[in-house]
């Protein structure tokens, strides 16, 4: 079979595989699509300390399970997520699931760029493999663990209604979060990215206000406004650039909250006047990935038409061309989501 896999520093290639043995407990799945994620991006770059397995927003359909398998039906339409906690450790206990020292060990084999994948035992028990509503196509499924990604942050730093929030990177993830943020109920909303296309899709799916990073005097402007000289109560950091979580620490209300959502660089330093983010009271919260709770979450608000994504996939290239959805995902000016076709997606 075909495997999308890091071949070296910013090269990703198609190789040929052995499918992998299936255990009692695991499923095979085959790919209908999988979107190319800024981490996939960052692992192409060297920029990303975990493993080089490419691909974690898969849906397909079931082809095959294992015999003591009796929760998932062979032929059913699934999202799977790639990584489970323990659910029992301290960290799982204290309820930060994602940051739980198995949840990073998981994960599918070969990876989700793959025409079939294995989902491992510990994956199946944990309730990885989440049914695909019919009326959810596949390539908004495969949108599913980014916005899951959001979720979890938005209930993480606890978001209140009406609340104001600026967001600091309309690439795909800042976008999901901005339009699940509206449907929760969020008041003002405002965003700054370079690419024109990204801010006209943020504006599109109801963001109030939006700009370009370097024009810091606009946004300070914009928020004031908004804001009546106050500060926005949480502003995310849905970027690596370090120069972000700077203008987020100071356009945040005092006991604001800077949620850092983007993955930063290795290495990556805050140059900040401490004593003010002392004095201001600002509540600086990282987050990272996603639970099967916040994935169901995001699937029911889907199927309820409280939350629309359809218009975020912009490239559709079939996974015998990876090299090309990585190049198109790579081009902000260009794209939006970018995603992988697989056998199961249909002709």
């Amino acid at each position: 079979m075909k495997v999308g896999v890091l071949a070296g520093p910013g090269r990703v290639t198609l190789e040929e595989r052995a499918e992998p043995r299936l255990g009692p407990e695991e499923v095979r799945v085959e790919l209908a699509a999988c979107g190319v994620c800024g981490t996939d991006l960052e692992k192409l770059r060297g920029n990303y300390r975990s493993a080089g397995i490419l691909g974690h927003e898969p849906v397909g359909s079931v082809v095959e399970v294992g015999s003591d398998v009796s929760a998932v039906a062979r032929g059913s339409r699934v999202f799977v997520h790639h990584h489970v906690p323990c659910y029992a450790c301290d960290v799982c206990r204290s309820g930060a699931y994602t940051f739980c020292p198995t949840y990073s060990k998981t994960n599918l084999d070969p990876g989700g760029f793959a025409e079939r994948f294995r989902v491992p035992e510990a994956n199946v028990r944990r309730g990885a493999i989440l049914p695909l509503d019919g009326s959810v196509s596949w390539e908004v499924g495969a949108l599913l663990e980014p916005a899951g990604c959001a979720l979890t942050a938005i209930r993480t730093v606890g978001l209140s209604h009406g609340a104001r929030i600026l967001v600091l990177g309309l690439g795909p993830v800042g976008l999901l979060y901005a339009r699940l943020a509206r449907a929760l109920g969020a008041g003002w909303i405002g965003g700054t990215d370079f690419s024109p296309l990204r801010r006209s899709a943020a504006e599109r799916g109801g963001v109030d206000w939006t700009g370009e990073p370097r024009a810091a005097e606009d946004l300070r402007e914009a928020t004031d406004r908004a804001t009546g000289g106050e500060g926005v109560d949480l502003a995310v950091v849905a970027t690596a650039a370090p120069a972000a979580v700077a203008a987020a620490c100071r356009l945040v209300r005092r006991s604001g909250t800077v949620n850092l959502f983007g993955l930063p660089e290795p290495g990556s330093r805050l140059d900040f006047d401490l004593q003010e983010l002392y004095l201001k009271g600002v509540r600086i919260v990282p987050t990272y990935a996603t639970t099967e709770r916040d994935l169901r979450a995001v699937h029911t608000l889907l199927v309820g038409h409280r939350l629309a994504l359809d218009d975020l996939v912009t490239h559709r290239v079939p996974l015998d061309r990876i090299a090309e959805a990585f190049a198109t995902a790579a081009e902000p000016e260009k794209a939006l989501k970018v995603v992988v076709t697989g056998p199961a997606f249909g002709p």
